[in-house]
């Protein structure tokens, strides 16, 4: 386990793994990773069993949560609770948005 990291770096890594999604820390307590949606291309995320907080460091796109529906950019925090229905949506600038689940995912 690494514990410092630097975004450019995971990035780099996600994108030769060609992953939307690349893990970078797990514990027992929570597990984090990057994810990254390209402009126009669809989110294919279904409702996870931990609570999960998305910090959007980049990018533009809407996101629903179950009945709740923003836009989001650089800078914006939303809270998942377990099993709610959530996508983002409608990207038109890359998205590069940091995942944090609680507890660890479980996949």
């Amino acid at each position: 386990m690494r514990n410092f990291l630097h975004l450019t770096e995971l990035d780099s890594e996600r994108k030769h793994a060609r992953k939307l999604y690349l893990e970078f820390l797990r514990v027992s307590a929570m597990s984090a990773g990057i994810y990254v949606l390209s402009p126009g291309q669809a989110d294919p995320q279904s409702p996870h069993r931990e609570d999960e907080l998305y910090y959007v460091v980049r990018g533009k796109a809407r996101m629903r949560v179950g009945s709740e529906d923003q836009p989001v950019s650089s800078g914006a925090l939303i809270f998942v609770a377990a099993g709610v229905e959530h996508r983002f949506y409608e990207i038109t600038e890359e998205l590069l948005v940091l995942v944090f689940f609680a507890p660890a995912e479980s996949g």
